[in-house]
């Protein structure tokens, strides 16, 4: 039995199976697109819309009916091409794998049990983490400072 998409996964399948066109490598869309997809669904609109297309930028994999059609040695990537504008874009493979010719450095984990207990799984308990075991620190050779953990564009 296949589990059903989040409502995420639906309302980006259902934007790029009506957008997209075969061969195409860009696709263009708008906020308004995931109104409309989530009223066409009958799925609640996310009270932030704008995470739809964030969880796609940083966090989510596209569901195999999206990059199944990305050409060979490309994956779909989701650009802001504008104010609530966006596109799927055809873009090289971004695989980061270490380099084994590097040293190791082993830095022992100073996270305190609390932040340990109580740390989620997403970028915020990663950043909390690499502030407490001083990360950046070790990584840039100079000591750093937290100033700002998130951006807010508009």
């Amino acid at each position: 039995m296949t589990e059903k998409p989040n409502r995420y996964t639906a309302i980006v399948g259902h934007i790029f199976k009506q957008k997209y066109r075969k061969g195409a490598t860009e696709i263009a869309f708008e906020r308004e697109d995931i109104e409309r997809a989530a009223r066409s669904l009958k799925i609640k609109l996310p009270k932030n819309v704008g995470d739809v297309v964030y969880s796609f930028r940083y966090r989510k994999q596209f569901p195999e009916s999206i990059s199944s059609k990305a050409p060979d040695g490309l994956e779909w990537i989701i650009e802001g091409t504008g104010r609530s504008k966006y596109r799927f874009r055809a873009a090289a493979l971004a695989q980061i794998e270490p380099n084994p010719k590097l040293a190791e450095t082993k830095v022992p984990d100073a996270a305190p049990g609390l932040i340990e207990m109580y740390a989620l799984s997403d970028e915020q308990a990663l950043l909390a983490k690499l502030r407490y075991n001083r990360l950046v620190d070790v990584f840039l050779g100079v000591a750093c400072y937290s100033l700002q953990n998130q951006w807010t564009t508009t």
